[in-house]
Order: C-alpha cells, then structure tokens, then sequence
C-alpha cells in the first residue's frame, strides 16, 4: 500500500512538473504580427495579457519570418504601425536610412525588429511572454471560448484560462478547434461578386516562402554553401529577368530589392525565386513541419543559385539573425491560410467602391492600408490569373475579426473574415499589425467591460483606437499631426462627408480634400445616408456656413444661440467640425453593416 501511495505521489510531482496553468484576461495564441500587437494593446489598455509564441521572437512577418521589409502603408503613420517604424527611424539614424533596398521605404535587419518590439513589450507590466509553446486544443464551455492548452518539445503542457481569447496565428491555427467556421482557398465569383474571382471555388491557396537573409562577407569571401539536395539551376534560370510588374532588371537590381541595412539582403523574391506552393493548412502539426521542409530546401537551393550561378560567392547566409542550424528564418512566411467566417464579410468590391454596397463596412473601420491586391501563384500551374485589380486605400471593418457564432474569441492577422481576392491586400504586414492593434482594443474592452465582444460599441473600439492616433479611415491627406485629425476621421466614418479613392502605383490613396467646398445637394445627401430621417435637397448651390447650419438644425444640430456664420463657402474641414460640434454623429451607435441602431 505505501508502495501504491509513493508512487502515486512521484506520479502528481511529476504532472505538475510536466503541466502548468495560468489564468488572464486575454490570451493571445502566437507573437505574430498582430499577436505582437494586440498583447501590447491590451496590456496598455489595463487588462492582464498573455502572449504563447512558438519562436523564440515575437513580431511574426516583420521578425522570425524574416520579411524586414515593409510593403504599404507608407503615408499612413497609424498607430501602433507608425510607433514601430519610428522605433526603426531611430535606432538606424533617420527615415532614409531605412531606404536601402527599392521594393520598400522601410528596412531593416529582422533582429533589429525583435528588438524593438520586445523593448516595446517590456515597458507593459501586464503583458507576460511565454516562448517555446504551441497550441494543441482550444478549451471551450458550450459555445464560448475559455481559453486554450499549449504543448513544448519537452512535452511539458500549459493551460491558460482566459476571458477572450485571440487568434493571432498566420494561417488561422486554432479556428477549426473553435469549432469557428472558415474558407480556405479561393473564393466564387457567385459568393463574393468580384469580377476577378474565378468561376469555381477551389482549395488553392497563395504560394508561401521561406526567407533567407544574406550578410556581404567582403569581396573576397566565399560563403558557397554546401549544394542542397534535389538541386536543379534550370527552377531559377529567368531570375534576373524582370519584375512581377515587367520591368527588366539585372541580377544585381533583383538582389537589392530587399537589401537591407549593414549590408544585408532579404531573400524574398517572386520570379524563378523561392517561392513555393505547398498546401500545409489542413495538416496536422507533424504533418505540416515535415512538408515545410521542402520550402527550407527550396530557398537554400535558391541560396546555392545565387552564389554559384550568379557568383555573388561573397553573400552568405548571414550568422547573426537567426539561430537555426540552417541559418534560415525561424518561419515560414504563409500569405494565406483559413479564413474566418465573421459577422462581416470583407470583399474588393467594398474596397473599390465603399459606397455603393449594401454594407457600409467603411463605417466600422478598425486597421487601415493601401497596398494593391497582390498574390502569388506563380508555382502553381493549376492557380487562376486573377490579375491586379486596382484599389484605392481602405478600412478594415471590426466585424471581420468576430466569429458569426463562436463567443469569447477574436481573430487577427492574416485569418480575418475576408475574401481571398482583397486578401492579397489585407495580409501585408504594416496593416496585418495595426489590426492585431484593433483586436488587442476590443479584447481589453470586451474584458473592462465584462461584455461578450460582439455586444462592444463599435464606436468605441474606434474611438480608442484614435486616442492611440491610429486610423480608422485610410485618408493620405490628413495626418495624426492634423489639429483635426479626430475629427476628421470620425466625420469620415459616418459617410456625411465623403472621399474620393485613388489607385495610384504601390501606394494607393484616398482624399479627404479638406480646402474642398461642396453643392447643398451633396451635403444633404451625405446627411440623408447617414440618417433617412433627413431629406436631400436637389440644389447645386455651394454650401455656406450659414445653410450649413440651417439645414444641421434641421437634422437636430445644436448651436450657441449667439454665434454669427457667414454666407461664404465653407471648406469640408470647416464643415467637418461645424458637423461633429453640432450633431455629434459619431455618438451614435451603429452596427456591424454600419447602420444606425435604433
């Protein structure tokens, strides 16, 4: 019997040894991109924040995945987007230092990035990291999500119990243990409407790529690595041909599309490059890390091409990023995975034309970019052309990250409720971090507020977000350092006053206008939008200041009985303060399609 009890005892030491458990507010499975993001939101925000991280780093795309280069966002200082880059301006000596390379005007060394990153996550005494886990079961009572079990190399378990629980995974990871529904591959021209989607769905999914970054060792230097198996030049020949965009290039232009300070290169290239098309999504974990290492091999042989064929003997594979025993990232760089099915949907056509759809998702808008549909299909034969659709720049809306039925769980990164068109826009990593900013927000406010994060005032995730001055309207001409920025933003996401969209190279924009004047007919049809109650009047008249206020008192404007207003035009940042001052639109709650809520 003592027997039985003595092993029963070394039995409970070593499950507790083995098992750990941890209670937070929010859990954030993965330091993705928006993982980083979100933990450091919700933790500024006042709630206690745990991030799980496989890698050793946190900062997904940006970092352990070893994209240093930033695609978008550029004239879009939003957020917690805009602390980071200005976190880099710094360190390396100023915005043009960051300019090394063309395909971007932000780079730089992906450890330089972790740093900054853990630097920012340090300053939040709510926010705890635990590296080294990955997530093995999602933990759920009925339909709400309560948390989530971990498991190490070590086979040491932790269980955290949490009262929202975020998805920040690049390829959607806990979605199907949620029991969250999803889409994965591409979408129907007959669900979505989008002129570019292809006829028929199917499960194909954007090509993924494991980044190498090379180190200059001198001119002297020969850093050929060892030939990698299956290794065949004829996958590469073409190179140095031309761009995704046709322009013809040399060997010495495709190399420092993404050189990167200290003499650096990221290896990240489309065109006969190391790309791959591997569909691991569906995969179990040991399944899917031993496909992936096809994708380690294919960029190594890319590597090996590179010094051998091209003689840039000097470039190897630099020694002081990341430390795996092959040199490469810690990651694979996945631009698509599931899909979340959420309480909205986000497809192009509510990006090209916001205003004529039966949504007004604009309205709702939590994460901003401008960076063009963009996909990568060029390793597989199979994959539709589903062209460059032109976009200007645009709001992610905060139901994208709510699942339809599933309580308690929010989605970020790369996995949100949108198409898989405009996912070849959303997934860049300039927005891909101010959402997880936005999902960090509505997290923490789910949580103060002991709410189900559905039940959350869209307005006032939004107007948390513009106290962090991030964006909730992607508007290129006016800047968080705009004495009416808020109030410019907020006007904009009621839809009185409207923008115009513009596709313009890389970095699309939209206007505000705000030394604009505009009809009567137009303000009044903005106002009639925004509320039916109140009626467009057809005159083609420019609006005063003074019919301005006659027609808001109309609407139920409130002004100082004294004040005097002039019968000049008046300019749309004018009409823009005159409108928040007296009808306070943004006050009024909306839903998720961006409708007023009786």
């Amino acid at each position: 019997m003592k027997i039985n009890i003595l092993v029963f005892f070394l039995f409970l030491m070593g499950y507790s040894q083995n098992h750990s458990k941890k209670e937070v507010d929010v859990l954030i499975i993965g330091g993705s991109t928006s993982g980083t993001s979100a933990g450091i939101t919700a933790a500024r925000l006042g709630v206690k924040t745990l991030i799980v991280e496989e890698t050793p780093w946190i900062g997904g795309m940006f970092t352990a995945q070893g994209v240093g280069a930033c695609d978008g966002n550029h004239n879009l200082p939003s957020g917690i987007w805009n602390e980071f880059r200005e976190a880099l301006r710094a360190h390396y000596g100023g915005a043009q230092a960051l300019e090394t390379g063309w395909v971007s005007n932000t780079l730089f060394e992906p450890s330089v990035g972790n740093m900054i990153f853990n630097r920012m996550a340090a300053k939040e005494k709510n926010l705890e990291i635990i590296h080294g886990f990955f997530i093995t079961e999602i933990v759920k009572v009925g339909n709400h999500v309560k948390g989530a079990i971990f498991k190490n190399e070590q086979g040491k378990t932790l269980e955290v119990v949490a009262k929202v629980t975020i998805d920040a995974t690049d390829i959607g990871e806990s979605l199907k243990m949620a029991g969250a529904a999803y889409r994965l591959g591409m979408d129907s021209k007959t669900e979505t409407l989008e002129a570019n989607a292809p006829q028929q769905p199917n499960d194909i999914v954007q090509d993924l790529t494991w980044v190498a970054v090379l180190k200059d060792f001198g001119p002297n230097a020969d850093k050929t690595i060892a030939k990698p198996s299956n290794y065949n030049p004829e996958n590469f020949k073409g190179s140095c041909v031309e761009t995704v965009d046709n322009i013809k290039i040399d060997c010495n232009k495709m190399l420092t599309y993404g050189k990167l300070p200290n003499n650096k290169y990221m290896i990240n290239w489309p065109t006969k490059g190391n790309d791959i098309y591997l569909n691991v999504v569906e995969m179990s974990r040991e399944d899917r890390n031993a496909a992936l290492l096809k994708a380690r091999n294919y960029s190594l042989q890319f590597v090996y091409y590179i010094q051998n064929e091209l003689g840039y003997k000097n470039l190897g594979l630099a020694d002081d990023e990341f430390r795996t025993t092959d040199l490469l990232a810690y990651a694979p760089y996945h631009r698509e995975g599931r899909r979340l099915k959420g309480v909205s949907f986000f497809t192009y056509n509510h990006v090209a034309e916001p205003y004529n759809q039966k949504e007004s998702l604009y309205k709702t808008g939590i994460s901003v970019g401008d960076y063009p549909v963009d996909h990568h299909h060029k390793q597989n034969p199979n994959a539709p052309d589903l062209g460059f659709p032109p976009v200007p720049s645009y709001s992610i809306p905060l139901g994208a990250l709510i699942p339809e039925k599933v309580n308690g769980f929010v989605v970020s990164d790369k996995a949100i409720s949108v198409s898989n068109l405009i996912n070849g826009a959303t997934r860049l990593q300039p927005v891909v971090l101010l959402t997880g900013q936005a999902a960090g927000t509505l997290a923490a406010l789910s949580v103060k507020e002991n709410k189900e994060v559905r039940e959350v005032s869209i307005r006032k995730v939004q107007q948390s977000l513009l106290g962090q001055k991030a964006y909730i309207a992607p508007l290129f001409d006016i800047k968080p350092t705009d004495a009416d920025f808020e109030t410019i933003q907020k006007i904009t996401a009621t839809g009185i006053l409207k923008t115009k969209g513009e596709n313009y190279k890389w970095a699309n924009r939209t206007w505000f206008s705000p030394s604009a004047t505009m009809t009567i007919e137009e303000f009044t049809e903005g106002l009639h939008q925004f509320d039916s109650k109140i009626i467009v009047q057809k005159k083609q008249e420019l609006l005063t200041e003074l019919e301005a206020v006659k027609i808001l008192k109309q609407a139920g404007g409130k002004f100082v009985a004294k004040s005097k207003f002039s019968k000049k035009a008046i300019t749309k940042r004018e009409l823009a303060k005159l409108i928040e001052e007296s009808l306070h639109p943004f006050d009024r709650e909306i839903d998720f399609s961006g409708n007023l809520k009786k």
